[in-house]
Order: structure tokens, then sequence, then C-alpha cells
């Protein structure tokens, strides 16, 4: 299929479908009027859609109506998607378009993304992760043209500078969704303008932003006060003063990774355990300076978590488990790996406790060294558990997975078990070669 042939179609208007509407005379065209068909073509994708258009005259005109074109997702097309497409789908679709994703479109640039931007001026939702050709100019026609929108994805778009959020901050106004993540070259000077320009943002995503730190986070919290997601791992200048800002102004905030941000401490937690008392998910993956203390303020508040990943949080011991057990009775999934000091009693409480016999689905349990065939006992009352992860794990043996498959026969168990190092030769009869290097 050619798909540049295809996206060159312009929209058909209502007119030109009432001219051809008597073109074909196929049963389904005839029992079912026009407006169904269109609202039945609305639900296809953009290769059923193409397919559609090369039926007969009539469904060209209903398959390439401009209403059926709200969203298109161009990422199936990603190495042939070029400059043109996009400027065809822009004029075929006008102001029809409300949700474009070119993610993985390397080709795209910036020319194309004006020109789209003025002529879609309806879009609410763009996706430009992986785009990597376009740079502040494309951000700077969006600023003036794209007043509605209200999702934006610039992930992994090397170009994009501080200069991109100043401009979605002084036109896109109903911005509710940003994603910067590795857009390496912002700072807390972009986060702080499109902070005070955008303050109904809700999820703010900015994974692996180095640059940012305590101030331009400040600048999110206290503009951004309705917050309900913030993504920071592996901005590795936040501190606790950051996160401590995030509890006196986001009380809304329901998912927070802050993975790999190694300079927190216990602070942080006792400050999210005040101020984000509805807390969901909290992935704090590799920070090291993180202990029982810390986790204990925070499940005595934090009723509602249901996701928790602390992999690396080398300090925890079961009286964090314990903690854990007895106040947050949603827990679904959990993430211990590479905790070296949990041992089978942390897991005898988390498995008893009625959080993990109703909802714990997921348990991670990596590199966990003390944990021994005794914690799959403890776990064998939780009727929802999915999945658990015991690499590396050398204390766990086949025969307790067994065990544990007998009362949980849908679970998923992902484990690792050296192969048996063969005895050495007995009897010294002649000498043995492998296969691949027989001596004839």
């Amino acid at each position: 299929m050619n798909h540049h042939n295809h996206f060159s179609h312009h929209v058909k208007t209502r007119s030109e479908i009432s001219q051809f509407s008597t073109d074909d005379d196929a049963a389904i065209n005839k029992k079912l009027p026009k407006e169904l068909l269109l609202r039945i073509f609305s639900f296809l994708d953009v290769v059923s859609l193409c397919r559609c258009a090369q039926v007969s005259k009539f469904w060209n005109v209903l398959a390439l109506d401009g209403s059926n074109w709200q969203r298109v997702d161009l990422f199936d097309f990603q190495t042939d998607v070029e400059g043109p497409v996009v400027e065809n789908i822009s004029k075929r679709c006008g102001g029809f378009l409300k949700s474009l994703s070119l993610r993985g479109c390397q080709s795209i640039t910036d020319s194309a993304l004006i020109k789209f931007a003025e002529q879609c001026r309806n879009i609410d939702t763009l996706c430009l992760n992986n785009c990597k050709k376009i740079t502040d100019v494309t951000c700077e026609s969006l600023g003036k043209n794209s007043l509605k929108l209200m999702k934006l994805d610039l992930s992994s778009c090397p170009d994009i500078t501080n200069n991109s959020l100043k401009a979605l901050s002084d036109g896109c106004r109903l911005l509710e969704v940003v994603d910067i993540s590795w857009c390496m070259q912002i700072t807390n000077d972009g986060v702080e303008a499109l902070a005070k320009g955008c303050p109904k943002m809700k999820i703010f995503i900015a994974r692996g932003c180095n640059q940012i730190g305590d101030d331009g986070i400040r600048h999110l919290a206290q503009n951004a006060t309705d917050l309900r997601k913030l993504n920071l791992q592996g901005c590795q200048h936040i501190t606790d003063d950051a996160v401590n800002t995030i509890s006196l102004c986001c009380h809304a905030l329901s998912f927070l990774c802050v993975s790999n941000c190694p300079r927190l401490t216990d602070a942080s937690l006792n400050a999210l355990g005040t101020g984000c008392t509805n807390l969901k998910t909290l992935e704090v993956a590799g920070c090291s300076h993180l202990t029982d203390s810390g986790f204990q303020a925070l499940a005595r508040n934090c009723h509602e978590l249901e996701k928790m990943d602390l992999e690396e949080c080398v300090q925890i011991t079961d009286t964090t488990l314990a903690h854990l057990a007895l106040y947050c009775n949603k827990l679904a999934a959990l993430s211990l790996s590479h905790c070296e000091l949990i041992t089978d009693e942390g897991i005898r409480q988390l498995g008893n406790s009625p959080c993990a016999i109703e909802h714990l689905e997921v348990l991670e349990l990596d590199n966990c060294p003390l944990i021994t065939d005794a914690s799959l006992e403890h776990l064998m009352a939780c009727q929802s558990l999915e999945r658990i992860e015991l690499y590396d794990c050398q204390l766990i043996t086949r025969a307790g997975i067994r065990r544990l498959r007998t009362r949980l026969p849908d679970i998923k168990v992902h484990a690792y078990f050296a192969p048996v190092t063969p005895p050495p030769s007995v009897g010294g009869g002649r000498q043995r070669y492998c296969k691949c290097c027989v001596i004839l």
C-alpha cells in the first residue's frame, strides 16, 4: 500500500458524499444510511480506512471524510512518514483533527509541523516522542496556533530547549499533560516559565532531565497546585526541599516517581506522609538513603498506596514491611528487589496482612539473599498474586516454587537456577573432547 498516495486525498464534504451516494448499488449501501456508515467508519484505524477508500467511489468519499480522522496514530508507519504525509493529513483533516501521534517518526521536521499547527487548530493531543529533528521552531508555532492543546509529548526530542517551554507557556494555557523526558537541554528556567503559563498542569514527566533541580520543581508545585502525576526519575539534583514544596502545595498528587534521585532522605518521606496522603503510586528505586523510619511515617498516613517500587532501598528491613502490612491495605504491587536485609519474617507479616490476601498482585524479590522457601509458604494465602520475581534468590528451591504453584496454579514465577556443575570425569580413561573439538 502506498501510504503517500492515500494520505494525499483531500477531506470530503457532505455535498460530495451526497453526489456519490447513488454511484454504488451494493446492498450494504442501500440498507444502511450514509450517516450510519460514517459512524461505522469512525471506529476504523488508518490502514482500514485507506483500504475502504479503495472499495468504491462512495466508500472512498466516506472513508476520507474528515470526521473519521479526528484521531490519527502513525506509529506503525514511522519509517515511511515524511513531511508531505503530515502536511496532507493537515489539509484533509483541518479542524476535525484532535489527536495526532507521530511517535518515532524521525523524518518529520519543523516545516511539516508548522503547516500542521496552522491548519489543525483544534488539536488537543499531540505526541512527538522521538521526533529527533524537531526544534524550538515547532513549539513556537504550537504556541501561536494550538491554543486548545492539552496534552503534549516532547520526550526524546534532543533539540528542544527552554525556548520551547516559554513559547508553549505564552499560548497553550490549557496544557494539562507535558512530557519532556530526555530533553537534556531544559533547565529550571524552562520549567518555571511553563509552570507560570500553564497552571492547569496535572501531569508533568521529566525523566532524565539532569538540569532540572529544586528551583524548577518549586515553581511547578507552587503554580500547578492541582498536579496529580509527577515523574522526576533520574533528576539527580532534586533534594528534600523539592519534595517538601510538593507536599505543601500539591495535595491531590497520586503518582510520584523520584527513582534514582540519590540525594533524597527520610525527610522526603516524612513530608509526603504529611501533605500527599492521596498517593497511590510511589517509586523511589535507587534512593539508598531512605530507611525504615521514613517508610514508617509514610505508611502511617498514606493509606491509599497501591504500587510501590523500593528497589535498591538497601537500608530497609522487615520493619518497613510490617508497617506496610499494617497500614497500606490496598497495596497491589511491591518491588523489594536488591533490598538485601529483607527476611522471611518480613514476607510473613506482609503475606498475612489483609492487603496481601485481598489485593497483592505483583511481588518482586530479585536479589534478596535471605529469602527462603518459607517466604513462599507465607504467600500461599495471597489469592490475587499473579507474578513473583525471584531472580538470584539463592535459598529459593524448585521444590518451594512447585509447592507455591500447587496453591496458586496461575501464578507466573520468574526465577533462575544456574546449571548444575557436571562432576569431574571418573576412571581416567582416554582423554575426552567436546563435540566442537573432535580430533580425528
